[in-house]
């Protein structure tokens, strides 16, 4: 059992990481080909990048904390 929910915790990690790799990378591709739409931005256009990887930060923290508890029981 502990078997199956480790592997359904680096799913959901690798999935995390794999969605936050993707948006920055659009987010990137999108301010290089329309750098005009964000310079009405009060904000830097890698904000949002910013605000989703501490997000996927958080998340990756909590399944690695919970992780490290079924490793140790």
């Amino acid at each position: 059992m502990k078997k199956r929910v480790n592997d359904w915790l680096n799913i959901i990690m690798g999935a995390v990481f794999g969605v936050f790799l993707g948006y920055g990378i659009f987010a990137y591709w999108d301010y290089s080909c329309h750098p005009e739409q964000y310079a009405f931005y009060s904000a830097p256009w890698y904000t949002g990048i910013l605000l989703y990887g501490a997000i996927a930060a958080g998340i990756l923290l909590i399944l690695a904390v919970i992780k490290w508890f079924l490793k140790k029981r």
